[in-house]
């Protein structure tokens, strides 16, 4: 896309692309002229330059087309782009325990782009406007109203046309989704495509959809845009760093284990532990904050980033859980030192009524989760465990129970709590530590 074209501009601006500018087949450098900290740099100032100079982001505009067309020296820089970046993204999801099948990015469909483009020109869904290339998305008679330059009021098709090829000859994002749809339909044969992307997007992807299903790429209604709200700053927009620039997941993870170690301190929890496990405890308090901080707000709804909120061992956190998982696991093992086993589970106290009741909605919140495409209903249900357990734990001796079956009982039903704690959290992609 244009993000490669304003690179690779700018690497040859810089001299960082000796090389690979040159005409030819070539060979070309097998070694990357360029790190993730180049990318980062040159990335932001060259969409700004491209909006205060024109001749620049037309030069810009001209590499991307020659990308896609196949300029031999523009595609071996691309690709150290993609290595330099792909591997930054493995070590990030790495440290969030996420990995995946396939790591394909929007180049991978251009096999498919000729065919696709054939198709949508034979079967007449390819027309031209002004100089585009569109497919009209719209059904007759949907539209909605357009506020023009001039400042009158026109009736306009709703949604808009999906850009396919743009004047300068360019595919765009639509395109390449589209073909990407395509791509997966002869490759994965998929029933369902669940897209997770921000829901400022949703527009865009409804015209992706629409598209595709009047191709046959896609069956009606097997393509659900999962839209999420942003993480907002205190002044309620997308947060921003103290620079101005986008928050890297790298430094987000940084800022929050360094948050964790802190907040482990002054709890006095893991200070007796050795240095390696603490650093693996601290690295599990602070993932656990911030995916429980995302996924326990409704997906489509915004929250603020509040890194010392999120990192508390009381309140709805991650951290508290992970406490509260760590202390039903102490309890355990001092009943196993003391010769007790969980045992048949008998309800006697208004606590243990209540904890029960409470593991006995699991179900029903994983079941509503699932349909609804709701993680934080899994979130809330977690929470409601460990907030049930602390009342029975306050309520209910366990250890000194007044006898044997009563003691068995209670272990029972906080090995229950437990495994539900870190099932939920499981899903939800938090790891537990066995102490801290």
């Amino acid at each position: 896309g244009f993000q490669m074209g304003l690179l690779i501009v700018a690497c040859g601006d810089e001299g960082l692309a000796e090389g690979f500018l040159v005409e030819g087949d070539g060979p070309f450098p097998a070694e990357s002229p360029v790190t993730l900290a180049d990318l980062d740099r040159l990335y932001p100032l060259a969409a700004g330059k491209a909006k205060e100079d024109l001749a620049f982001r037309d030069r810009a505009r001209k590499a991307t087309a020659e990308l896609q067309n196949g300029r031999p020296g523009y595609r071996a820089l691309w690709t150290h782009f993609v290595a330099v970046s792909r591997e930054a993204l493995k070590r990030e999801y790495g440290d969030l325990s996420v990995d995946f099948d396939l790591w394909n990015g929007e180049s991978d469909a251009d096999p498919q782009m000729p065919e696709m483009l054939a198709h949508l020109k034979a079967t007449g869904l390819l027309v031209e406007d002004d100089g585009a290339q569109v497919v009209h998305v719209a059904k007759p008679g949907e539209t909605r109203k357009k506020k023009l330059a001039d400042g009158s009021v026109i009736e306009a098709p709703s949604p808009p046309p999906l850009l396919v090829i743009s004047s300068e000859g360019s595919a765009m994002y639509g395109t390449t989704d589209l073909a990407t749809i395509l791509d997966r339909k002869k490759a994965l044969a998929p029933d369902l495509a669940l897209y997770v992307v921000d829901e400022r997007q949703a527009e865009h992807f409804e015209q992706v959809f629409r598209a595709a299903y009047l191709a046959g790429y896609a069956v009606e209604g097997s393509l659900e845009h999962l839209g999420f709200g942003t993480m907002n700053g205190p002044d309620g927009k997308p947060f921003k760093t103290r620079a101005g620039g986008v928050l890297k997941l790298r430094d987000l993870i940084d800022q929050a284990t360094d948050k964790a170690r802190e907040r482990l301190h002054e709890a006095k929890l893991g200070d007796d532990l050795p240095a390696e496990e603490f650093e693996s405890i601290a690295h599990k308090v602070a993932i656990a904050a911030l995916k429980f901080a995302d996924l326990s707000n409704a997906r489509t709804t915004s929250y603020v980033f509040d890194l010392d909120r999120f990192m508390s061992f009381e309140g709805k956190t991650g951290p508290y859980l992970l406490y509260q998982s760590v202390r039903i696991k102490s309890l355990l093992r001092k009943g196993a030192e003391q010769g007790l086993t969980p045992g048949a589970i008998f309800i006697a106290e208004p606590a243990e009524r209540d904890l029960a009741l409470t593991l006995d909605a699991f179900s029903a919140a994983v079941s509503d989760a699932y349909d609804k495409r709701m993680p934080h209903l899994v979130a809330e249900h977690a929470y409601r465990v460990a907030q049930s357990f602390s009342k029975f734990y306050a309520a209910c001796p366990v250890l000194v129970a007044p006898d044997e079956d009563t003691k068995r009982s209670r272990l029972a039903l906080s090995a229950a709590a437990l495994r539900q704690l870190e099932i939920a959290l499981d899903l939800l992609g938090v790891e537990t530590p066995e102490r801290m």
